[in-house]
């Protein structure tokens, strides 16, 4: 891993353009996902939104980063991004302004988040859309979901992890 043992020491853009430290999101449980509206698993904008609902009050997050990297399921504009989330599931999450998770502009966030949790074979691509990836409250990564791992499954995770 490297120096950087936690994600605080990152900032991202939100859908305005204003960059946003996620030390803001220090004490919290976050689920960090990389999204798609055009992907076959889209839906779990409706999972994802419920845990959001049900335990955000909890010091529990749902942060969402598209990315158009598979299959060019995520070709909008930041505005028409966020347009499609809250008209057809309603998010109150953040939903980040849309990056790139894998290669050479890879976002500093998802380079370390796959260093810190490597996916099957060892391998530290992302390989899909709605890859997970769960944090504890120190904002150290503790595990990754693949993208067909329903939202509703990490929920004992998550409900162990703000228990503590």
């Amino acid at each position: 891993m490297t120096d950087k043992q936690n994600i605080y020491n990152f900032s991202c853009l939100n859908q305005n353009g204003d960059e946003i430290s996620l030390s803001n999101y220090e004490g919290k449980v976050l689920l960090i996902v990389n999204t798609a509206s055009k992907c076959g698993f889209t839906p779990q904008y409706n999972e994802l939104e419920k845990l959001h609902q049900k335990y955000s009050d909890k010091d529990f997050e749902v942060l969402a980063f598209p990315c158009n990297q598979f299959g060019k399921q995520e070709p909008g504009s930041d505005k028409e991004i966020q347009e499609f989330c809250s008209l057809n599931f309603n998010t109150n999450f953040p939903v980040f302004s849309k990056i790139e998770v894998n290669g050479n502009e890879a976002h500093p966030l998802y380079n370390f988040l796959t260093e810190a949790m490597p996916g099957l074979l060892g391998l530290e691509s992302i390989k899909w859309n709605f890859t997970k990836f769960l944090i504890d409250q120190k904002g150290r990564p503790i595990a990754r979901f693949a993208p067909n791992t329903s939202p509703e499954k990490i929920e004992p995770k998550i409900k162990e992890l703000l228990d503590h």
